[in-house]
């Protein structure tokens, strides 16, 4: 306490000159209006910097909920359109082909033959082998093996993938491998040569197969070569995903799969 009042008595004139200046600052925007007026200003315009920043930084720490709501509406819509497009005026109004569960990327591996992705979701969450993964813009992969809450995904960077893609808004289809040289061009493959291309053409997945719903983005043409026998296309596509960026994506289930597979094992088994 000795020390404060020490202080206090050592730079008294300073506090004095300080009380002083207070008052008379005081007295003279009370008695001159445009003195008030610049008062008033300067206390609004540091007033508004201090609201406008303090909110910057609620909006800053509020983003992450802000992103987990929209990726939970962009669930419920994807599954509105994957419904939409695979119904007829005939389907009863709760008959749903696709179910669609909303994950995030905990692992991705981009630089390999053989590429993985993992996520958050597992068996609890009804995920399980070959069901579909996709982002906002275009096809991840294809669920190979799940535990109790996380599932790997065979990503479409991976030597072993291979999905039914066409050329969209035609009806010519082939496969979509990749040949492990560049993280962002994959290869369409056994494409017809009587099929109309143009470089900047859109790739999406086919009606052929089981575990995408048709019309999935995948990417654009990027050039295109006649195979060997000159009877078929082989197409580099660049991808729309930035397959070294992936955080929100969204698994696909297909709840006919298991029907459709079945009735293909009968009729192969009779051929």
């Amino acid at each position: 306490m000795q020390r404060i009042i020490n202080f206090i008595l050592e730079y008294r004139n300073a506090f004095l000159y300080v009380v002083l200046t207070l008052i008379s600052l005081i007295i003279t925007i009370n008695s001159h209006s445009y003195h008030q007026s610049k008062y008033f200003n300067s206390a609004k315009w540091l007033t508004g910097s201090i609201y406008s920043v303090s909110n910057g930084i609620q909006s800053y720490f509020a983003l992450k909920q802000e992103n987990q709501l929209l990726h939970q509406e962009n669930e419920q819509l994807r599954l509105a359109l994957f419904n939409l497009e695979t119904s007829t005026p005939a389907d009863s109004s709760d008959a749903t082909k696709y179910t669609v569960t909303k994950a995030q990327v905990i692992k991705n591996s981009y630089a390999t033959p053989r590429n993985y992705i993992t996520i958050d979701k597992g068996r609890k969450d009804g995920i399980t082998q070959d069901m579909g993964v996709i982002t906002p813009l275009g096809i991840l992969g294809i669920v190979e093996n799940t535990s109790a809450n996380y599932a790997t995904v065979q990503s479409v960077l991976n030597t072993k993938s291979n999905i039914n893609a066409k050329i969209k808004n035609t009806d010519h289809f082939g496969s979509l491998i990749w040949d492990a040289k560049q993280d962002n061009v994959v290869q369409l493959v056994d494409i017809p040569r009587s099929a109309s291309l143009n470089v900047g053409d859109t790739i999406t997945t086919g009606a052929m197969s089981s575990i995408f719903p048709e019309n999935i983005p995948i990417g654009v043409i990027r050039e295109y070569t006649l195979n060997q026998n000159q009877s078929s296309y082989t197409i580099a596509v660049s991808l729309f995903n930035d397959m070294t960026n992936i955080k929100n994506t969204y698994v696909v289930k297909n709840k006919d799969r298991e029907e459709i597979l079945e009735l293909q094992k009968k009729t192969r088994d009779v051929e």
